[in-house]
């Protein structure tokens, strides 16, 4: 179980001057058991330091986040966690196997544990006979499988994804996800999904966050109640993103005043 209450957060960070920027402010909301949630708001907004708080890169200097009604990481009260970055940060020495188990290798697994994990998520992100591959040897969105694969082979708990194909070409993104879809659907992990593109969050998730610029705070929760899987063509995700690009008209209105 991982049910996540994130309450008032804020995030300041030092000016050269000495002065305070506040990048969160006052950020609450909730994430369910096994739900995708994105969040979605303008590019710089703090969206990715919000993941890095969660991650535990970096620390929150207000407010608290609850896991299961607990604070998080007191007492050794924190979910497993893995993390796809924007990039996917695969070592080009290493081969798609090494880099899969990489975040294991000091777990005290097995060699053979740690190659049956690995093939069973490299099976699961389609990649199975890419296993002794190197990355330079892989299309962008090969990559972004394998980081994906890497992230999962931690089993965590909460899949934590920050804008992880927006260096991909249109076609290639709508394909990985598509395939994120299914590995949700497969796995049933909580997913927390960071991004500034409307159509994106609005095809994967089924509720949907629009945070303000900074200090972000939530400004408008949306439920996407479209079933899986989904057509891009599907009329219904279309007038979806037309009322949420009218949502981000009215905060940016309210936001400039």
């Amino acid at each position: 179980m991982a049910n996540i209450s994130v309450q008032h957060l804020v995030k300041d960070f030092s000016r050269a001057d000495h002065s305070a920027l506040q990048v969160i402010g006052d950020l609450t909301f909730e994430v369910q058991d096994g739900e995708f949630i994105a969040i979605l708001g303008p590019s710089g907004c703090g969206k990715s330091t919000f993941l890095s708080i969660l991650a535990g890169l970096e620390q929150p200097s207000g407010g608290q986040i609850l896991i299961d009604g607990k604070p998080f990481r007191q007492n050794g009260n924190h979910p497993r966690l893995g993390f796809v970055f924007q990039q996917p940060r695969l070592l080009n020495w290493r081969s798609v196997r090494r880099n899969v188990i990489l975040p294991l290798e000091r777990s005290g697994l097995s060699l053979e544990a740690l190659q049956t994990l690995s093939s069973r998520y490299l099976e699961l992100v389609r990649l199975s006979g890419f296993e002794e591959y190197f990355p330079l040897q892989l299309s962008g969105g090969m990559q972004a499988r394998v980081a994906i694969a890497r992230a999962l082979a931690v089993e965590p708990d909460v899949l934590l994804m920050d804008e992880p194909f927006s260096s991909l070409d249109e076609i290639n993104a709508r394909k990985m996800r598509a395939e994120l879809i299914r590995i949700w659907q497969e796995t049933r992990k909580t997913i927390v999904f960071v991004t500034h593109d409307i159509s994106e969050a609005v095809y994967l998730s089924n509720r949907l966050l629009v945070v303000t610029e900074r200090p972000t705070r939530v400004f408008e929760t949306l439920d996407i109640d479209v079933g899986y899987p989904r057509d891009y063509e599907d009329d219904r995700l279309f007038e979806l993103s037309k009322k949420v690009s009218r949502i981000f008209v009215k905060m940016e209105e309210r936001h400039g005043n």
